[in-house]
């Protein structure tokens, strides 16, 4: 008995395997990059429409994380978290494999086309923080609160920011100039390095934009806001004349503006005229531009002390700024300068400059008498300069002098190098007023008259300390008076690298 055959639906037939998941409508069309795109952050239904997008433009996107795979894709701005994840993978080679902030996918789906791998799509491999650093919500505002030495844990976020200051200062925007100083100040105080901007968050001084310009740094590297400024023409050609002894920003701001860009531009065109200071700052700036060594501001030291002496028994001679910080190399060496004998120090700066002219070592000086009048209450605003005799002096000094010889640029065979000088001469009751001021640094001296000002209801300056409550001057004789004065901790020169 026949029997008629049953019908029934036709088995389907089997679809052949598809190359990690591209659909049949589309082939693989880069067959050398297979995409990972982490959900992480991102969620599902969003990795499934990018995973479907990417498909059917061609990519290749794996639904395992594997070791085929060789572009992972993420939305996670914690590197290290990140990280820490896929290294719990177990894949065989995690080097072999981009890691790559979703902007590189969503370049590459505009472009319809892998494209090539930047810095800035690069996710790094940071390492969480460890160990845990002391609580940072008891890092003070103020500078003069904070200890900080030469060793700088944090000079890919405080070099970063120096740029940024010095571009906000050459556009005379004050304000940002300052609030990245101080940023970076904080920064320097800090006995750890930061890895991640979480660690920071409770840190005075740090506001949005700095935070950003960290984030950046941590997360590709580098800052690209730090990169379009150095390598904008007008921001290099300001930082060229300003590096010359004599020329400040509204002068070469000025040149900048008259189509001035190098120094064979400046010193050929006819219608500017340099002062003494420039004309010397051009002639030996390939000297001055240099670094001054320790071992050369001792030499210096050697011969004003020498000088002095002759002029003096009772000389006071003392090494400020950087190199009394503690620095190894400076731009200039700065001395003050004092008789023990109130009034004599009037004519010593005079008689200094005859003696080291009679000696043949004066290149260049430019003398400014004392104006100091104790009548005039301390400025409530940050000034570089205060008003005692001061000058600023190029010497020539001598390789025979340098213990280790002097810091010599390559090919250059003297004998002798310029170094910038300063100079300063208060009267020896001023003395303490002024070294202080004189060590710096910057930062650490405007802090310390913005806490004298805002916590104290005091005036301090170069010259002297008033207490605006008391309506009297105070008296110091050592840097530590003046502290006491403040009520503040007493802090070593070479913890004062703000």
């Amino acid at each position: 008995m026949l029997h008629a055959p049953v019908v029934g639906p036709r088995p389907k037939k089997r679809s052949k395997p598809e190359e990690a998941g591209v659909s049949r409508r589309q082939e693989a069309k880069f067959k050398d990059v297979r995409i990972f795109l982490v959900e992480r952050k991102m969620g599902r239904s969003r990795r499934s429409f990018l995973t479907q997008l990417a498909r059917s433009k061609g990519f290749i996107v794996e639904d395992a994380l594997s070791d085929t795979v060789t572009h992972v894709v993420s939305e996670d701005s914690q590197s290290s978290s990140l990280w820490a994840w896929l290294k719990g993978r177990s894949l065989t080679d995690l080097s072999a494999v981009k890691v790559l902030d979703v902007s590189w996918f969503t370049d590459s789906m505009r472009e319809g086309r892998p494209v090539p791998v930047e810095t800035k799509h690069l996710i790094q491999d940071i390492l969480p923080e460890a160990p845990k650093p002391a609580p940072v919500n008891k890092v003070s505002q103020y500078a003069c609160q904070r200890r900080t030495t030469t060793e700088n844990n944090n000079r890919i976020f405080t070099d970063a920011f120096e740029v940024l200051a010095e571009h906000y200062e050459f556009n005379d925007l004050q304000g940002r100039c300052l609030a990245f100083r101080r940023a970076a100040s904080v920064l320097k105080s800090l006995p750890w390095a930061v890895r991640c901007v979480e660690a920071t968050q409770d840190l005075p001084c740090l506001g949005e934009h700095t935070t950003a310009i960290m984030k950046e740094i941590l997360q590709h590297g580098r800052s690209f806001e730090v990169e379009k400024i150095l390598s904008d023409e007008r921001c290099r050609t300001l930082k060229l004349f300003t590096s010359v002894f004599g020329v400040g920003p509204k002068t070469a701001e000025k040149w900048h503006r008259r189509g001035l860009r190098s120094f064979s531009d400046v010193l050929a065109e006819p219608g500017i005229q340099l002062n003494r200071m420039q004309q010397s700052g051009f002639l030996h700036y390939g000297d001055i531009s240099r670094a001054v060594s320790r071992a050369e501001a001792r030499a210096v030291g050697n011969i004003i002390d020498e000088a002095v002496h002759v002029i003096t028994p009772n000389a006071i001679l003392a090494l400020t700024g950087g190199f009394r910080r503690g620095k190894e190399f400076g731009h200039d060496v700065d001395f003050i300068v004092t008789t023990a004998e109130l009034g004599k120090e009037k004519s010593l700066l005079i008689n200094i400059i005859d003696i080291l002219k009679k000696q043949g070592l004066l290149l260049f000086s430019d003398y400014q008498a004392s104006t100091f009048d104790i009548s005039k209450l301390p400025s409530h605003r940050f000034e570089a300069m205060d008003h005692f005799a001061k000058c600023f002096l190029i010497l020539r000094l001598e390789a025979s002098l340098v213990e280790g010889g002097l810091q010599r640029a390559e090919g250059d065979s003297r004998d002798w190098r310029a170094v910038r000088v300063d100079l300063v001469s208060p009267p020896v009751d001023r003395y303490a007023y002024t070294l202080l001021g004189w060590t710096g640094s910057r930062m650490f001296e405007r802090d310390l008259r913005r806490f004298a000002r805002m916590e104290r209801q005091m005036l301090l300056d170069n010259h002297a300390l008033y207490d605006k409550t008391k309506k009297e001057f105070l008296t110091a004789t050592t840097e530590k008076d003046i502290f006491d004065h403040l009520g503040l901790e007493y802090i070593e020169p070479w913890q004062r690298n703000a």
